[in-house]
């Protein structure tokens, strides 16, 4: 199966400057700040990925007269993980205000292989997603294995039309990979496409710990 990647920081735009706030140690600092650039960033990740949905033209009646205008068919089912991809996914949803959303509650195994890590997945609400276009929200797209797990879940759930995977910043290692093990029509959304993976499958340059830069360190 095909899988497409758009990154979006190959132009320049305004995103450029959300994403070095967000990689700059000094500004993290601001969490308010931080869950801001994130939820801009989905806002403008959102706006792009609209393009690539199907429209039907509509008649649209104003005070004056009428026009045709193409519409969106219908919104992209928005499912996120949690907790990391809460401001992200808030872009999102300013955007595809009428979406339904899932939610999956994933986590790395601390006692497992630091260069593949396990996941653990402790919690899943999924809405109908047959004949659906499904968007995944996870910021930092590592070495894959959440996205692929994931992803996995989704098709055992329903058959989805197709599915977007949408992400701040991205490992080429788990690009390939999503491409080798998922048979299923993919696009990869992601705002950078950074070096690669340190030892500890952590994103190099990177940004850190985006859930506990946006919501505080967690102890368990």
């Amino acid at each position: 199966m095909s899988v497409h990647t758009h990154i979006l920081s190959n132009e320049n735009s305004v995103l450029l400057s959300y994403l070095a706030e967000l990689r700059d140690p000094l500004i993290q600092k601001d969490r308010w700040r931080f869950r801001q650039n994130l939820q801009r960033i989905g806002m403008l990740m959102a706006y792009e990925l609209s393009k690539t949905l199907e429209y039907t033209p509509q008649t649209i009646q104003t005070p004056l007269g009428s026009l045709e205008s193409p519409l969106l068919n219908q919104q992209p089912i928005l499912i996120n993980v949690l907790r990391a991809a809460l401001p992200l996914y808030e872009g999102f949803l300013s955007i595809f205000d009428q979406a339904d959303s899932g939610f999956i509650g994933a986590y790395r195994e601390p006692h497992g292989a630091t260069t593949d890590p396990e996941i653990g997945f402790f919690y899943q609400a999924l809405p109908d997603i047959d004949g659906k276009e499904v968007l995944f929200i996870d910021p930092m797209l590592a070495s894959g294995n959440s996205c692929i797990q994931t992803i996995e879940a989704l098709l055992r759930h329903g058959k989805p039309k197709h599915i977007h995977i949408a992400a701040v910043i991205s490992a080429p290692e788990g690009i390939q990979k999503i491409k080798d093990k998922i048979q299923f029509p993919l696009t990869i959304w992601t705002a950078a496409l950074d070096a690669g993976l340190n030892d500890q499958a952590y994103i190099l340059p990177g940004l850190g710990d985006a859930g506990d830069l946006a919501f505080g360190v967690k102890t368990s």
